[in-house]
């Protein structure tokens, strides 16, 4: 039986200035990072650690990873492999 590949659920990694340390409101958009589109989440995790590791000398910035697959199609979880 050959394997079936998994299912792409997309994760978007993106980052930058916060404008306080308890916020999520970027201070500039203009400077937000797009990281990247990931096909899973252990890609995106991956990307995540590595920019956040980059960043860790600054407090305000801060790296998020998206689950853009729920916001495309919320049921789609639920056909995961």
């Amino acid at each position: 039986m050959p394997d079936t590949p998994a299912v792409q659920l997309l994760h978007l990694v993106i980052g930058g200035e916060l404008k306080a340390v308890d916020s999520t409101e970027f201070r500039d958009l203009n400077q937000v990072d797009f990281v990247g589109a990931f096909p899973n989440y252990p890609a995106a995790h991956q990307a995540w650690k590595s920019k956040a590791q980059q960043t860790v000398d600054n407090a305000h910035m801060r790296y998020f990873i998206i689950h853009a697959h729920r916001l495309i199609d919320p049921d789609m979880d639920g056909r995961a492999g």
